[in-house]
């Protein structure tokens, strides 16, 4: 986030990849909506290492709206890296990112910042009748939106519409990684943000079709342990791995205490000692198979942590920039 104190009323940044088909019109549509709020803006448009003719359209937009700005990637980092430039970029008092694939909509910009003018620090979009399929897209996201409000403990009922908006001031001091992006108004109310949540629309998908699929998911719940992590744990990270530990220690004790029970009071007629003692190797595996699990997630977290430090420590970035562009007025 740029430490120069913000010159605009507003902000809009939209991650882009390979959305040739949609830029044009993404542009029109944003350029309609943010001019007529009534607030000084500026559009930031960021080409996420697109293979297609995307930059060049982008750049086309530059040259027709005054108030728009690109910036291109020399590859492809990820969504959150292309926010993370976005809000580095922003020069705005309030934020706003959406998606350029034209499923969010521009004209629902003003509902956001009404509730942004209310006092809320962060509001949230809600796809309250989502234009997708149902199980590949929306039932998948429908149980992560459980999960992450329950381990959050922020309430969300769409933790993956991208159609957000931050006040400059809270966004500063969050640090985004992985697919962090979605956590925002998680790691927002951690930092003291108030968070609210309004329907918006969704559309169909009309152009290209989804850069993100299900295995997406699977990054999602890593990242989700992490958000948890840096929650609760990120001052006193003891406090989870030793209750891990002495978890482990009391079933390790269980199962001694159970095997020398067996082996003073329970024989078979054959004078041989009973199951437990004869195959403790179904008792141990699955022990060592959990232990190895918890021990790989410990690792991980604390890994996350130390990359953190990397990153911080220098000030280094999670993207490499390869050009911008801007009105030359």
């Amino acid at each position: 986030m740029s430490s120069e104190k913000s010159s605009l009323q507003l902000s809009v940044v939209v991650p882009v990849y390979n959305e040739e088909e949609c830029v044009e019109i993404l542009g029109q549509k944003l350029h309609e909506a943010v001019s007529r709020i009534g607030r000084s803006y500026e559009i930031i448009l960021i080409d996420d290492g697109s293979r297609d003719r995307t930059w060049e359209l982008m750049t086309g937009l530059t040259k027709k709206y005054p108030c728009f700005r690109a910036i291109r990637f020399r590859r492809n980092f990820g969504q959150t890296a292309a926010m993370s430039a976005g809000f580095h970029a922003a020069r705005g008092e309030i934020i706003v990112t959406l998606d350029a694939d034209l499923q969010n909509d521009p004209a629902d910009i003003p509902l956001l910042l009404e509730r942004m003018d209310a006092g809320f620090d962060v509001v949230s979009g809600w796809r309250k009748n989502r234009q997708d399929a149902f199980i590949n897209r929306k039932l998948p996201s429908m149980l992560a939106n459980a999960l992450i409000s329950k381990m959050t403990g922020v309430a969300l009922h769409d933790y993956g519409c991208t159609l957000k908006a931050y006040r400059h001031e809270i966004i500063k001091d969050v640090h985004l990684y992985g697919e962090m992006h979605r956590f925002i108004p998680a790691l927002a109310s951690w930092v003291g943000g108030r968070i609210d949540e309004v329907a918006v629309n969704h559309h169909a998908r009309k152009f290209g079709k989804s850069k993100y699929g299900i295995s997406r998911t699977f990054r999602v719940v890593l990242d989700l342990m992490t958000v948890k992590f840096l929650l609760q744990y990120s001052t006193r990270p003891i406090q989870i791995f030793g209750k891990i530990g002495l978890v482990f220690a009391g079933l390790a004790i269980a199962m001694v205490l159970g095997i020398a029970g067996d082996r003073l009071f329970h024989h078979d007629h054959g004078g041989h000692y009973v199951y437990l003692v004869k195959r403790p190797f179904w008792v141990i595996t699955p022990m060592m198979f959990f232990g190895f699990c918890i021990q790989f997630i410990s690792m991980g977290l604390l890994a996350e942590m130390q990359i953190r430090t990397y990153h911080e420590a220098q000030g280094k970035p999670i993207y490499v920039i390869k050009e911008q562009a801007a009105s030359a007025e």
